[in-house]
């Protein structure tokens, strides 16, 4: 589903991405880890094309994401994304958010936006709250809404870049769990986060980055019991204490 292919991308005269090279299969979960500043979420964004590369491949269900003729825009209606300030638009009900790129980009009629979204909204557990605004909603029930807006695009897979990393404790379990029952159902996903827990249960490999470059990619059971990198087992110490 997704290959990616020797990529490099510099930032400037910074190399923020190092030879990174992994690939994802259809209804695999892969959750990307390291610390900040490792290059996870540039490497995430360059997937579909928010970010450019300088050097390598990335192939996307056969389409090349850096190619000439590619249709980013095109692209990108099916990938779903979800980032860490869930960007909705402010001006908008969570219905409306969930129905505008299912009529501008997909063509579809507003009733079928709207059922389609009303279903999306029951998914993720906020049915009744269709017609609420961003700011009435808290921040574990707007990163919902920003999940059932991607759903709606029909997308082949999903990334999640830190989804979690801006939400108070108490309700990050809410999106994990939307999450999970996503992995459940075969959605092809990669998961940039911290949530190690999330990644015991649900993930299919894990990714361990560092400086830019990728140290470990191995089964989820292979690298919490078994981390061939130092590095890797230093990240795991600190963060699995906590």
């Amino acid at each position: 589903m997704i290959e990616i292919s020797n990529i490099n991308k510099w930032f400037g005269s910074f190399h923020v991405l190092k030879n990174c090279s992994t690939q994802v299969a259809k209804g695999e979960v892969v959750v990307i880890c390291g610390p900040s500043g490792s290059g996870k979420s540039t490497l995430i964004k360059c997937v579909n094309g928010l970010e450019p590369f300088q050097e390598g491949t990335i192939t996307v269900n056969d389409i090349s994401v850096g190619g000439k003729g590619t249709d980013l825009s095109k692209l990108r209606a099916h990938i779903g994304m979800v980032f860490q300030n869930f960007e909705l638009f402010p001006h908008m009900t969570a219905m409306q958010n969930i129905c505008l790129g299912q009529t501008k980009v997909l063509g579809r009629s507003t009733t079928e936006a709207q059922d389609r979204a009303n279903a999306l909204l029951q998914r993720v557990g906020l049915g009744e709250l269709g017609y609420k605004y961003p700011a009435e909603l808290s921040g574990g029930q707007q990163q919902r809404v920003a999940i059932a807006r991607a759903l709606a695009m029909d997308p082949i897979a999903m990334l999640f870049d830190e989804p979690t990393s801006a939400l108070d404790p108490e309700m990050i379990n809410e999106v994990l769990d939307v999450m999970q029952e996503l992995a459940r159902s075969g959605m092809t996903m990669m998961v940039v986060t911290h949530e190690m827990g999330f990644a015991r249960r649900v993930a299919d490999r894990v990714i361990f980055m560092d400086q830019g470059e990728i140290v470990e990619d191995a089964t989820k059971d292979d690298f919490f019991t078994r981390s061939r990198s130092e590095r890797a087992q230093l990240f795991l110490s600190k963060i699995l204490q906590h």
